[in-house]
């Protein structure tokens, strides 16, 4: 089979399985790169793609395009996913799949995100823009905080939320995660506070209550982009240098909270719906101050007289 039918074929079964919009975008823009890789060098069909193959590109992508290990790890990840896909499909076997012994390469895993004392300088910033100006903009923004530390949602996630989808009675909220897949996240009592004022702004804004949670001054749904261009506003405003200032680094922050205040890592895996339990092992190794308490409390210097 041509290589772009194969890439095509792929592209189709991951929309028909509902895999997020990004995802299939993200999916699309590198195996274009890829595709055009090996037609460059003469290679059109899926049995002439080789070991040496995606090697080659993978280190013309560090090379000619600067990219970093992990963005490496990413696109070879990807690219094992579709030849893993047609092995599945028996386009082709086991042995003569080219991703099957490239290993990843060694990358340095750097997770940055706020401090307690940004958290506060942020809110703070929008509970003085919503008792001053009282506008739309400064109470969704402040939500989108407020909603962010108390869910650890992924963008996305945020973007798609209903207000259908919240239950202020029961103190629970459905989200659709990656694949499609749902789930009840509950809900503390300050943030119920929070959606209630700012329910009633959007019913008084508005004069209905529009379908999705954050939209925009037309009451259409917030796009991940518009969210970006929020934080990369409120970046310039704070004056944050050793941080990123993006909706993830809630997320992080969310999971530095849960493991400093002593979750297991069980919980903090069903709280962030990581699919493995590899990154929450990461944010786990990272943030978890247990190894240094239980380290001050059975030294073997503090029991000798030295």
């Amino acid at each position: 089979m041509l290589l772009k039918f194969a890439i095509k074929e792929f592209i189709d079964e991951r929309t028909f399985r509902q895999v997020s919009k990004k995802t299939i975008n993200n999916y699309e823009s590198l195996f274009k790169d890829f595709h055009q890789y090996c037609v460059d060098h003469e290679i059109v069909d899926v049995s002439d793609v080789t070991q040496s193959t995606i090697k080659s590109y993978l280190l013309y992508c560090q090379k000619e395009k600067g990219n970093a290990p992990s963005s490496l790890n990413t696109k070879l990840t990807a690219i094992k996913t579709l030849f893993n896909y047609l092995e599945e499909i028996e386009l082709l076997t086991t042995k003569f799949n080219p991703t099957k012994k490239i290993g990843y390469l060694k990358a340095e895993v750097i997770i940055t995100t706020f401090t307690d004392a940004q958290i506060k300088e942020m809110l703070t910033y929008y509970r003085r823009m919503k008792t001053r100006d009282k506008s739309f903009y400064s109470y969704r923004d402040y939500l989108i905080i407020v909603y962010l530390l108390s869910t650890g949602c992924r963008v996305g996630e945020m973007c798609n939320q209903k207000w259908t989808d919240v239950d202020l009675i029961n103190n629970n909220i459905v989200v659709f995660g990656k694949l499609r897949v749902q789930q009840g996240l509950p809900i503390v009592e300050t943030l119920k506070k929070e959606l209630i004022e700012y329910r009633i702004f959007c019913e008084k804004e508005f004069g209905k209550l529009p379908e999705y949670i954050f939209v925009n001054r037309k009451g259409e749904r917030l796009t991940v982009n518009a969210v970006q261009n929020i934080f990369k506003r409120l970046k310039v405003i704070m004056n944050f240098k050793d941080v990123r200032c993006c909706a993830h680094d809630f997320r992080r922050y969310y999971a530095k909270s849960l493991i400093q205040a002593g979750a297991d890592s069980f919980t903090v895996q069903k709280l962030l719906r990581h699919q493995k339990m590899d990154m929450t092992a990461r944010y786990v190794g990272l943030y978890s101050t247990d190894l240094s308490k239980r380290n001050e409390e059975f030294n073997p210097l503090n029991h000798l007289d030295i």
